[in-house]
């Protein structure tokens, strides 16, 4: 096989590599999208817990951690009512999974707007595509640290809320309602993992292609263009001073 044949198929290969890349950027700029639209919209909906179906109630009951629903089966009439003051007593399950959610949308949102300026499609930094690599590592990173407090919050409260359903049946006692944890515990748990396949994504799978592409040789290439600089640089001051070198060696021969 030629020089030139083998750089053909060195050409394709990265071509290749970078196309997967890229497929892997947008896989992870996916679900890092719908991931923090969940962890949002479970942070702030109202139905972390819900009355179980055995309970003897003629009405849904929800409770969120800002708030609390109540719609009629018969009519639909929702009512809600929010719970007191940020800063009065709450319980700790209420107050630990507040923070922890909110945590978890902060981060998260970070990350998928460090991922969004990481992608090729985004004219941010255009002539440097390493450190837009990079910069999709750091997304990745951000991800998986939101993914954390997301999944500890919402797999907590679930636990406690079942941990609380099944004592009071384990003593038989019965106070007329039984809560069971609702959709948006479960949409938390969804929005967290999703910030840890996206993170993964991002992290494991572009460390994979991190040689590949026209930003494997992109430092070697600055090293490269400055030392030529400088080549031509010394080369140019270096014809003056020989001529002048010349010229004292034309005057001492005299």
């Amino acid at each position: 096989m030629g020089p030139g044949l083998a750089a053909a198929h060195v050409s394709l290969a990265d071509r290749l590599f970078v196309k997967m890349r890229d497929l892997f950027q947008y896989v992870a700029c996916f679900f890092a999208f719908f991931s923090t639209g969940f962890l949002v919209v479970a942070t702030w909906t109202d139905c972390w817990m819900v009355n179980a179906d055995d309970s003897l109630e003629v009405s849904t009951k929800c409770r969120g951690l800002w708030w609390e629903c109540v719609t009629n089966a018969f009519d639909g009439i929702r009512t809600c009512d929010e719970y007191d003051s940020i800063l009065a007593e709450h319980p700790l399950k209420l107050v630990v999974t507040r923070a922890l959610m909110i945590t978890a949308d902060v981060l998260a949102g970070f990350g998928f707007i460090i991922l969004l300026l990481g992608l090729d499609c985004v004219k941010f930094l255009p002539d440097e595509p390493y450190i837009k690599v990079r910069i999709c590592f750091v997304a990745g990173a951000t991800l998986l640290i939101a993914g954390a407090p997301g999944i500890i919050g919402s797999v907590w409260y679930a636990v406690d809320v079942y941990v609380e359903r099944s004592s009071l049946v384990l003593h038989n006692i019965f106070l007329g309602i039984q809560y069971k944890f609702g959709w948006s515990c479960w949409l938390g748990m969804a929005g967290s993992l999703g910030c840890f396949l996206a993170g993964a994504v991002l992290t494991c799978c572009l460390y994979l292609f991190k040689d590949v592409g026209p930003e494997r040789n992109y430092p070697y290439s600055r090293r490269k263009g400055y030392s030529t600089t400088a080549v031509s640089t010394a080369q140019s001051y270096a014809a003056p001073r020989t001529q002048t070198a010349k010229m004292y060696a034309v005057d001492t021969r005299v």
